[in-house]
């Protein structure tokens, strides 16, 4: 495509995206089934100015106002990736100027909301939360997010399937927390790798990892994940388990249930019952009331941990949806919490930023509730061989917390509780 036709394309796309009634994700996906005559490198392009202008949108936007022409081209040319060679040839002599004066503007002359390009309200509430950390967490958000695998322990070691992806031609390392994780450098296309086809390793965050790892499910539990979602800490739970057990997957859509099939077929778990129900107090869950060994709710959030992989998710998120999800979350939480056998441990998670969807819930439900027991993750990370396990923690222990700008990982909360005897 010449350079001139994937620019306009590129400012098409971003046009789409930025009326933020679906996630940036589908509405590009979207855009190529659409246009299948797009080949990987133009489509790598598109979806690499798109997110750029996600992430980078109130600087740009700035910077938009001092050209001429359509906005979602200038925002096109300030977030195209590559050569500037190719993309100069693309741009009338007045695009030119403008863009090399946009060039070299510096930090010192942008303002604060320029240099984070967060929404004020969730600026001030992070603000609030780290101080002088804030900073540091804002560009660590500006940042793509690295690619991370999970090795399936039921059919590798990670030192093998380490040596297998870098004998593939694959720059990686063992993940500094998890044990049980891979770190790969670009974007590999995974379905050339072995390993993968093999269901040896799966795609998973590292921070996701730590979650499956803090619920410790052992071989013949009946354990629940109760947010499913696509699956991937319910494989990482069923290799816990050795493939022995019972192991309920729930989500309320059928339809991301659905992706978990696939995986399930690469992993070689037999022990994982996938269940789509109508709503936490669905009659499917309460007649497995007290009965589940252990219970890990990862809660439907604002996903504001996420903004690495998903930058749209600060545009669309507002402190009136944040406010809903943390409604949600504790309802959620107490119809799991019943699903507990005394002496059953009951995982609470997110991947937000924010204290309203984390310690806010938390302790309202232990305050509530008095049967269950607060642990200590730091001391349940610690015994399933997490590295620094107290770093990763709240000063008492008893809260994961973790930071993309302190442990390279999405933002993750997590909170455990034993149910009493």
């Amino acid at each position: 495509m010449h350079p001139k036709a994937l620019l306009d394309e590129s400012a098409s796309l971003i046009e789409k995206v930025f009326k933020f009634d679906y996630p940036a994700d589908a509405v590009v996906a979207r855009h190529f089934r659409e246009n299948r005559s797009l080949g990987p490198r133009e489509r790598a392009t598109l979806s690499d100015t798109v997110f750029a202008v996600l992430r980078e949108r109130l600087k740009f936007e700035w910077l938009a106002r001092s050209g001429s022409g359509s906005k979602w081209r200038r925002l096109a040319i300030l977030g195209f990736p590559g050569e500037h060679d190719y993309l100069k040839s693309a741009l009338t002599d007045a695009e030119k100027e403008w863009w090399n004066a946009c060039g070299k503007v510096g930090d010192a002359q942008l303002l604060a909301p320029h240099r984070h390009n967060l929404p004020e309200w969730l600026a001030q509430a992070l603000r609030e939360q780290l101080g002088d950390e804030f900073d540091a967490l804002a560009a660590s958000l500006l940042r793509p997010a690295p690619l991370d695998l999970r090795v399936n322990a039921l059919k590798q070691k990670r030192d093998a399937a380490l040596a297998g992806v870098r004998s593939a031609g694959w720059p990686a390392e063992p993940t500094p927390y998890s044990p049980l994780g891979i770190r790969l450098e670009g974007k590999p296309n995974l379905a050339k790798l072995p390993l993968f086809t093999a269901g040896e390793v799966e795609v998973q965050d590292e921070g996701s990892q730590l979650l499956a790892l803090l619920l410790g499910a052992k071989r013949g539990e009946m354990v629940a994940d109760f947010c499913a979602g696509a699956g991937g800490k319910t494989l990482a739970i069923g290799a816990s388990m050795k493939n022995t057990g019972r192991l309920y997957a729930f989500d309320t859509s059928a339809h991301r249930l659905d992706a978990i099939k696939p995986r399930l077929a690469r992993s070689g778990l037999s022990n994982v019952h996938p269940v789509a129900i109508a709503h936490e107090r669905d009659e499917r869950i309460k007649r497995l009331a007290g009965k589940m060994d252990r219970v890990l709710v990862d809660a439907p959030c604002s996903g504001l941990g996420t903004l690495r992989r998903s930058p749209d998710l600060k545009w669309r998120q507002t402190t009136e949806t944040v406010a809903a999800q943390a409604d949600l979350q504790q309802r959620i939480l107490l119809s799991a919490a019943r699903l507990l056998k005394p002496g059953g441990r009951l995982v609470y998670a997110t991947c937000s930023l924010l204290l309203q969807e984390n310690e806010a819930v938390a302790r309202a439900f232990g305050l509530a509730h008095p049967e269950f027991e607060p642990l200590s993750v730091a001391d349940l990370l610690a015994v399933a061989q997490v590295g620094e396990a107290a770093s990763l923690c709240s000063p008492d222990g008893l809260h994961m917390r973790l930071w993309p700008h302190r442990h390279g990982t999405d933002g993750f909360f997590a909170a455990a509780w034993q149910k009493k005897g």
